[in-house]
């Protein structure tokens, strides 16, 4: 029996200030991504803005129902009859904000959403500080969908250094998991590949991850290299560190089944407790 396979893509970008911008670059690039065969196409993390302060944040920020850039990918994912991955947007959730993934069907409906969980509190050795729960709220909630080809696990950025979620996703179901981010420059020369391909062989999984990359107008610098790895964690495709682009390589869902079969390690794992040893 044929495994199914499919055409994924990657949306490397550099999200500025302007959200109609940043639309207009997206919905660009979902469109080449199309014309190449691309039939799953994913955005990075904060596809619709980048943007440090809070003030200016929340200025240009609205509720999903009025948000230009997830109108404009709805349209592009039914024009172009490709499921459409938006890494995530900021959106207005009460008085703070929600970093939020939304996944288009092929028939511009929003097939889901997912609210990252894990917020990106962290201070640099370079002199980076970063305060994500001061303005964003956590998700609650784990997501799993079903594409036409296979079911996908949602995660972005900072996630991916919470082995247990991606663990979860894999034992839902998910042949193909992702963390779409605009990962720090500095972070990402250290650990971005390493992680990428860390979650892919613990899972037997795809790891499909779209970045920002290079030095963006609020001042921050993304380390880019957008990602399509195999389940046995080799890299299929990789974007490069800063400039925008689109990345393609094919989805052979029986690799799933291959690398599951030669490492088994989701059926092997135990339950345990932990001890402390008393000499």
């Amino acid at each position: 029996m044929t495994s199914p396979r499919f055409v994924a893509a990657c949306v490397q970008m550099r999200s500025g200030r302007d959200p109609v911008r940043n639309r207009d670059a997206a919905v660009a690039a979902v469109r080449e991504a199309a014309s190449r065969g691309a039939q799953y196409v994913q955005t990075p993390e904060m596809t619709s803005l980048l943007e440090r302060s809070r003030e200016a944040l929340f200025d240009k920020i609205t509720v999903p129902e009025q948000d230009v850039t997830l109108a404009g990918l709805r349209e592009a994912a039914r024009a172009h009859e490709v499921v459409v991955h938006v890494g995530s947007l900021a959106v207005r959730h009460g008085d703070k904000v929600a970093n939020r993934a939304f996944l288009i069907d092929r028939e511009g409906n929003v097939a889901g959403t997912y609210d990252k969980l894990h917020l990106y509190d962290v201070d640099l050795p370079n002199g980076e500080s970063w305060r994500e729960s001061a303005t964003y709220t956590g998700g609650a909630c784990a997501v799993v969908a079903d594409l036409p080809w296979a079911r996908l696990g949602i995660a972005i950025c900072y996630d991916v250094r919470f082995p247990a979620l991606y663990r979860a996703l894999a034992e839902a179901g998910a042949e193909i998991l992702t963390a779409p981010a605009a990962f720090t420059r500095q972070t990402g020369e250290a650990h971005w590949h390493v992680l990428q391909r860390a979650r892919a062989i613990e899972t037997g999984s795809f790891m499909i991850s779209a970045a920002q990359g290079g030095r963006h107008e609020d001042g921050r610098e993304t380390y880019g290299h957008s990602l399509i790895v195999d389940p046995w964690g080799r890299v299929l495709a990789d974007a490069g560190g800063a400039e925008p682009g689109v990345i393609l390589a094919e989805i052979d869902l029986g690799l799933v089944a291959e690398a599951r079969a030669r490492i088994p390690a989701l059926r092997h794992a135990r339950p345990f407790t932990v001890e402390t040893a008393k000499g």
